[in-house]
């Protein structure tokens, strides 16, 4: 009985709270449903959570539209001042290729302070994304993002550096998205 109403809280999150127009509610409803979500934190319409006692949210993020954060294979971390683009996913869970019974295996995702992963980017598990780093649209990445590097590509490597001091506060919360 108690795996059904998980079920059907997830569902109802997943498919009419998080579509409901006005940040205030999601905002509401995301309070009590994730581990921490800081201050100033924006969901914008469609964000899908898994697990979401543990995902972490700092203050003053951004997360985008039909963005996904998957929590059940680990904890997903992330600092102040991020954005996270449309239809990005950060994973804590794969399968182990080398498993003989398609075992799965977790770990823990950070993403540090001013990061920016953009659109249709994909974080996979065990992933440090550091400060002021870049992810470039359509990226995987495998490995540890150095901070302030811009990586970009499947699977992503550096392509460049990020040079401003931020100093900048996100503040992202549009009608209707």
């Amino acid at each position: 009985m108690r795996t059904f109403l998980v079920y059907l809280r997830n569902y109802f999150m997943r498919e009419w709270i998080m579509f409901i127009p006005f940040h205030a509610v999601r905002n509401f409803f995301m309070k009590r449903q994730l581990g921490k979500m800081g201050s100033g934190t924006s969901f914008l319409m469609g964000v899908e959570t898994r697990t979401p006692r543990n995902i972490f949210i700092g203050d003053h993020c951004v997360i985008n539209t039909r963005v996904l954060l998957d929590g059940r294979g680990g904890k997903i971390q992330i600092g102040n001042n991020v954005d996270i683009a449309h239809e990005a996913i950060i994973w804590t869970l794969e399968h182990d290729p080398h498993s003989n019974t398609y075992d799965t295996k977790g770990s823990d995702v950070v993403v540090e302070d001013y990061a920016w992963i953009a659109s249709r980017a994909t974080i996979l598990p065990g992933i440090t994304i550091g400060r002021g780093a870049i992810v470039a649209c359509n990226s995987v990445v495998t490995r540890d993002v150095p901070s302030m590097a811009i990586v970009a590509g499947i699977p992503a490597k550096i392509i460049g550096e990020r040079t401003s001091k931020l100093q900048y506060t996100l503040k992202h919360a549009p009608w209707f998205e």
